[in-house]
């Protein structure tokens, strides 16, 4: 579904990461974890469209989006759902839903998303007519996924969803993660919480400043310890 080859990209002269390449396959999980500064960020913004590519390749369902406008990236069925999770705060949950859904769907349509997304996420049904503002953080990254899907993705991209969250609501998250799985959904899940990536993903990659240091299924990883203590510190 998803082809990343040899891509290199950054901030203006900068270069922060180097010729990185992974597949996602459709209905699979792919982890990519790494260290605070290791450059994963920076990748998934480069996928959306949101940095200029210095480098490289990068193929989402057969077709090369390099160059192409993020908004076009995300109405062909890539979302991010990005760190600090980019929420309206002075507007309530569901008109935080609502105002995603209309971009793909009628009001009637948008308005049975939304009862699908509170099946998915009970916490959010009971404040949905919260300001975003006033939500826990585990809650606000409840409506930042929530609000991604219903862009109706093909490819959900999650950018460290589970950080600064206390233990119990990352519990509660890596559920929800599970349930997109069971459902079929296809993920990209960028994390420092090695149990949970190494829990649902179907692959792993590390990144370590910038470049792949491993690529390989989550029982080769769990294995080398060493190499955990010295990619993830």
């Amino acid at each position: 579904m998803l082809s990343v080859r040899e891509l290199s990209a950054g901030y203006g002269r900068l270069r922060v990461i180097h010729n990185v390449s992974f597949n996602v396959p459709k209905g699979q999980v792919v982890a990519i974890l790494g260290a605070n500064g290791a450059g994963k960020t920076t990748l998934m913004r480069a996928i959306l469209g949101q940095l200029p590519v210095e480098h490289g390749s990068i193929e989402f369902m057969g077709s090369d989006i390099v160059g192409r406008a993020p908004h076009k990236i995300v109405r062909d069925g890539l979302t991010l759902v990005p760190q600090g999770r980019d929420l309206f705060p002075g507007m309530t949950v569901r008109d935080n839903l609502e105002v995603a859904g209309l971009t793909v769907g009628k009001i009637r349509a948008t308005r049975e998303m939304c009862d699908e997304q509170f099946k998915i996420f009970p916490p959010l049904k009971a404040r949905s007519s919260q300001r975003a503002e006033t939500l826990s953080g585990g809650e606000q990254q409840m409506l930042a996924i929530a609000r991604a899907l219903m862009l109706q993705p093909k490819l959900l991209l999650l950018d460290e969803p589970t950080m600064g969250l206390a233990p119990l609501v990352v519990l509660e998250l890596g559920r929800i993660i599970k349930l997109l799985i069971s459902r079929g959904e296809t993920i990209v899940l960028v994390e420092q919480n090695l149990g949970l990536a190494l829990d649902v993903a179907d692959h792993v990659y590390i990144l370590r400043e910038g470049h792949i240091a491993f690529d390989g299924l989550p029982g080769e990883l769990r294995q080398k310890k060493d190499l955990i203590h010295y990619y993830l510190g």
